[in-house]
């Protein structure tokens, strides 16, 4: 089966959209690996489509997280509920999720052997089949495995609805594309187009005109080479506070903001005033009796910062602290692991922040190319 034809099946059985400018069925946007960067190719591309007068749905049929979804209610994954508030969809956009991955459910799916999406998946098609116009974006997993034990994988789901499938790939060298071969042999003709995201800024162009052509020789169209954002990989120091388990001393009300760099205060003061120069946004772990080193922190571009170690800081630092609305964290962990938890979290949150969600339009706006893969789906495509 040629790529036409695939689109062509995924478009099937929903009335005559493409007609009048407006089609129907379903793309899958996946990645190789989590936290690629769905998210923000999802809220993109879903602007760009509005922008042109496409009706979106926006779905992912195996939910991560669903604790916005009220009790009895239909199940709505938040990254699903978040990008449609910033998008402005109504209730009826959103498509649920066939299921929720969670420990509870995983056990006894395995227990019982039962490796199927069963009726949810039937109920999802069916959902997709009667819409008569526009375009439902559905959100895979995290990899190309997750959700096998739910029939819920990237290539389950795609080959089950056979929809076309966008891919967003961190890309950090030429072995890079291993992934994407595995994933093209899994996927056959549905693999409509490749994003590659997370580029050192310093090699976007280079990317373009050699490593592009070569993909594209392969038979992996790409649509974007998206650089490098420290603001897309920052975490809130709510999150932080989660992860670290911190005692939050002073600046409740600051949780929200956005920690892009980290930095660790063990050097002499003249020496840390230089470096917390050159940073911006940053954490800083520091042990508790550094008295010397916090106060120079709060005076940098310093979002929180994590005491560590023994002691308490002193009364003047938490004055000095809230009147410069920096928050201070105090954690049992030592320094390193301390360091190694806030080293983890960096491009592993989700995209749950407006900052972030205007960002992403931004960077898919001037980044990525939608124009071949709207042609396929016979939608509207701008000048």
């Amino acid at each position: 089966m040629g790529q036409d034809s695939a689109f062509a099946d995924a478009r099937s059985g929903a009335g005559s959209g493409a007609g009048s400018g407006a089609g129907s069925g379903a793309l899958l946007i996946g990645s190789c690996q989590a936290f690629s960067g769905k998210s923000a190719v999802v809220l993109g591309l879903a602007r760009l489509l509005l922008q042109q007068g496409v009706p979106v749905r926006l779905g992912k049929p195996l939910a991560d997280s669903a604790e916005a979804t009220p009790a009895g209610a239909e199940l709505i994954d938040d990254d699903v509920r978040f990008v449609g508030q910033v998008l402005g969809l109504a209730d009826d956009q959103l498509v649920p999720s066939v299921q929720l991955q969670d420990s509870d459910t995983a056990r006894q799916r395995l227990l019982a052997g039962d490796l199927k999406a069963g009726e949810g998946f039937e109920r999802l098609r069916e959902r997709l089949q009667a819409q008569a116009e526009g375009l439902t974006l559905l959100e895979a997993s995290g990899n190309l495995h997750d959700g096998l034990l739910y029939g819920l994988s990237l290539a389950q789901v795609a080959q089950g609805l056979r929809a076309p499938v966008l891919l967003v790939h961190a890309w950090e060298a030429c072995s890079s594309v291993e992934p994407l071969l595995a994933a093209q042999r899994q996927l056959g003709d549905l693999l409509c187009g490749v994003v590659l995201n997370g580029v050192p800024p310093e090699q976007v162009e280079a990317l373009r005109a050699d490593v592009v052509p070569a993909l594209e020789q392969l038979g992996l169209p790409v649509l974007g080479v998206m650089p490098r954002s420290p603001l897309l990989r920052s975490v809130t120091v709510e999150e932080l506070v989660r992860r670290l388990d911190a005692r939050v001393l002073c600046c409740h009300d600051r949780l929200d903001l956005l920690v892009e760099t980290l930095s660790i205060g063990a050097m002499n003061v003249n020496s840390a005033m230089e470096f917390f120069r050159r940073r911006r946004n940053m954490a800083v772990v520091t042990g508790a009796d550094r008295t010397d080193i916090q106060l120079a922190a709060l005076e940098a571009s310093t979002q929180c910062l994590i005491l560590t170690g023994a002691g308490e800081p002193l009364p003047q630092l938490i004055s000095r602290a809230e009147e410069l609305e920096v928050p201070l964290l105090k954690v049992e962990h030592d320094t390193l692991t301390t360091v190694e938890v806030v080293e983890s979290t960096f491009g592993h949150v989700r995209l749950h922040e407006s900052v972030k969600a205007t960002f992403a339009f931004r960077l898919v706006e001037e980044h990525c190319d939608f124009r071949p893969l709207l042609a396929r789906l016979r939608l509207p495509v701008a000048a």
